[in-house]
């Protein structure tokens, strides 16, 4: 069991101070003005700017995606939904694992929105607008803080035991993390791809926003609150976490 626990948390680790350090020097390279990363930000964003322009319907499909479908708030309400059901299972330290870190990714987003202070890219026909400043991408922080610990979450809990005749299908079983792993790709990556498509974010706006998020998870789960065994829970017929 210990070497299984040492397994876990070295990949953890890896991911944890990798995160960390890239994260760091993308903060600074964004806040001194490093002049590489701006040419490549300005290229990437006038492309784009200029296919958005040139497609309105296009436009208004990933507006929605990006306002409503992976909005802050939806991110937020989906954390809220999955604390609420980690709860019911008995599931108490991660459910506020998962609490601390989508407050978290809020705290960080707008201290370092403040503490950057990145204008936001400014165009003469823009196709959509946003608030506060641009680094890091709130969107694409809040995604991938979300869905990165949901993720965690079916995961480990594919490995759960279960209460005698009610473990589902093998099948299903395996599918879940592999479903949840694709939505939550697609969903932190269309997320970044929508904010800079609309031209209200930079590329290096949306990789903070992804570091950031990918070091609050990492955080978030190494010690194991969202993981490891335990009986079987009277009262929803599953473990207590």
């Amino acid at each position: 069991m210990r070497s299984a626990h040492v397994r876990l948390r070295t990949p953890l680790a890896c991911a944890l101070v990798a995160a960390a350090i890239a994260s760091a020097a993308l903060t600074v390279l964004v806040a001194v003005g490093w002049g590489p990363l701006l040419s490549l930000d300005d290229r990437i964003a006038r492309g784009l700017h200029a296919y958005a322009v040139a497609h309105p319907g296009t436009t208004r499909l990933i507006r929605v995606l990006s306002d409503w479908v992976w909005d802050p708030w939806t991110m937020r309400a989906l954390a809220g939904a999955a604390c609420l059901w980690l709860w019911w299972r008995g599931r108490g330290r991660c459910a506020l694992r998962i609490a601390l870190a989508t407050l978290a990714a809020s705290a960080v987003s707008q201290g370092l929105k403040a503490w950057v202070g990145r204008e936001r890219p400014v165009w003469p026909d823009p196709v959509d607008s946003a608030a506060y400043a641009a680094y890091p991408s709130g969107h694409a922080l809040t995604a991938t803080t979300v869905c990165g610990l949901l993720v965690w979450v079916a995961a480990r809990g594919s490995a759960r035991p279960y209460a005698p005749g009610l473990r589902p299908p093998r099948w299903l079983v395996r599918a879940v993390p592999a479903v949840a792993l694709l939505l939550a790709a697609v969903s932190a990556l269309g997320v970044g791809f929508t904010r800079i498509y609309l031209g209200v974010h930079w590329f290096s706006d949306v990789l903070g926003g992804w570091l950031l998020g990918a070091l609050l998870v990492a955080l978030a789960v190494s010690d194991g609150a969202c993981s490891g065994r335990s009986p079987v829970s009277p009262r929803a017929g599953g473990p207590v976490r």
